[in-house]
């Protein structure tokens, strides 16, 4: 991974998921006067103003990236955390009851993003009137790259919610004050809304100039200006395209939503040719005030710990027997001894994310050639040539790996195996990936479970098991009654 270079924030018991909230940490680099205080934006606001609050919408974002990166690998068993000192995690979390009042045991991807998109809309609602340069054409021209930022980010809190939620019951309507409570909608409402913000999105970066008015930051360095970061955005619009095509739940089954996922495909920053690294990233830091990566961690005393299927199930290189898929090698590394705890035992150790100032993906290049062949095996007409192309541009450049055995007169079946199993070794870490793939897949089934009558060493009686959805937050349930 190229060099860009868990925590658990409480939740307040107020009405979470439709609350302002401007408390935000300062990103590497962003350079922000006061990033835990920002000043609310007003009318007229100068540069600096926009750029805070702006670039504060993403900031908001980091604080649930790691922890969603380490509870999406355990409800899809990429791995455990064997933590002596929280045995929630591996029972809240493997076999329940989820905790909708702990951001961290099941009631998470909800309050941080939806802090965010009201942020995104307290920018919104006021950004008509700032003043971000003198000439009344360029000011205009900045103001649409502002928009065009802010309904992308906004977007991607959006899906975040998605990817973890399938009971038809998100709130999208949320641009209003207390004490409203917008109406929940259905998993297919809420993928037509992140469309349709991505797609507003396009357009005023369409019709922005050649610069934001503030630097986005270490994420999208290769994505800082308007031009570059609709790219960014079009990659977006493809994974919830793809999401909203998928069979099963929050997916709607639609076979059109293919043919779009593929001409988002087109507009966005696929590439190849290009580094497989090429992406936006969430970046930490170091430095005063600002927040290191959670998921960093030495292998020897590690306790995140990658599940043993994943090492078992990984191919062997081309022309190898004993190196294993160089996609595992690179995330996954060999403990000095098998940690065991609750009946749950891996001698692996996750080397992801080697230091505190490793960043995480929000999207890379090669999710979207996956994506990619995806849509180009599903569309209205499909292009499977291509996607047997796009499996082996992944299984031979990142894994090292012989070319696939899929080919254009392959079963749909067979075709989801290896776009799955490259999808898992891919994305292993970044996300929740697998998780969210077998769900929208219908093979949850699948999913290991480790302990089927429970554990006897810790006398729980409890069978693990795999869930599809994390709850509703319970203070966006209370809020209601």
């Amino acid at each position: 991974m190229r060099a860009h270079s868990e925590g658990r924030p409480v939740m307040k018991p107020a009405m979470v998921g439709l609350t302002l909230a401007t408390a935000l940490v300062l990103a590497c680099d962003f350079n922000l006067t006061d990033p835990n205080s920002p000043s609310p934006l007003g009318p007229n606001a100068t540069v600096d103003q926009v750029r805070s609050a702006a670039v504060g919408t993403l900031v908001a974002l980091r604080v649930d990236f790691p922890r969603w990166v380490l509870n999406g690998a355990i409800l899809g068993r990429e791995g455990y955390r064997l933590d002596t000192a929280d045995p929630r995690f591996t029972t809240e979390l493997l076999h329940g009851p989820l905790d909708p009042s702990n951001d961290a045991f099941g009631g998470g991807q909800w309050a941080t993003q939806f802090r965010t998109i009201k942020s995104g809309y307290g920018i919104l609602n006021v950004i008509g009137s700032a003043k971000l340069d003198t000439n009344a054409a360029k000011n205009t021209a900045a103001i649409n790259s502002v928009r065009g930022y802010v309904h992308t980010i906004q977007a991607l809190a959006f899906l975040m919610v998605l990817n973890s939620h399938t009971e038809d019951s998100i709130p999208i309507d949320v641009n209003h004050s207390l004490p409203s409570l917008a109406p929940l909608v259905t998993n297919d409402s809420a993928y037509r809304h992140v469309i349709s913000l991505l797609d507003s999105a396009r357009t005023e970066l369409q019709a922005a100039g050649t610069a934001f008015p503030f630097d986005p930051g270490p994420s999208f360095a290769d994505f800082n200006t308007p031009a570059t970061f609709l790219k960014f955005n079009r990659g977006l619009a493809a994974r919830a395209w793809a999401y909203r095509a998928s069979p099963f739940k929050p997916g709607a089954n639609c076979a059109a939503c293919w043919d779009s996922a593929a001409a988002a495909l087109g507009a966005s920053f696929l590439a190849p040719a290009a580094s497989l690294d090429l992406g936006a990233y969430i970046s930490f830091g170091t430095g005063n005030q600002d927040t290191p990566n959670p998921l960093a961690q030495a292998p020897g005393s590690a306790i995140n710990l990658v599940h043993p299927f994943i090492k078992d199930s990984a191919e062997f290189q081309s022309g190898s027997t004993t190196l294993r898929d160089r996609r595992f090698l690179a995330r996954v590394t060999a403990r000095p001894d098998t940690f065991s705890l609750a009946c749950l035992s891996s001698a692996l150790s996750w080397i992801h994310y080697p230091t505190p100032i490793s960043s995480i993906p929000i999207i890379r290049n090669e999710e979207l050639i996956l994506l990619d062949a995806e849509a180009q095996w599903f569309k209205a007409v499909p292009n499977k040539l291509q996607a047997v192309a796009d499996l082996n541009t992944i299984r031979q450049t990142s894994g090292g790996l012989v070319p696939t055995t899929v080919t254009a007169a392959s079963t749909d079946s067979v075709f989801i195996n290896d776009l799955l199993k490259q999808r898992l070794y891919s994305l292993l870490y970044e996300g929740g990936h697998r998780w969210i793939d077998m769900r929208r897949y219908g093979r949850l089934s699948q999913v290991k479970r480790d302990r089927p009558t429970g554990c006897a060493a810790t006398k729980d009686t409890v069978s693990d098991k795999v869930f599809s959805t994390l709850p509703i937050n319970s203070f966006e349930v209370q809020a209601r009654q």
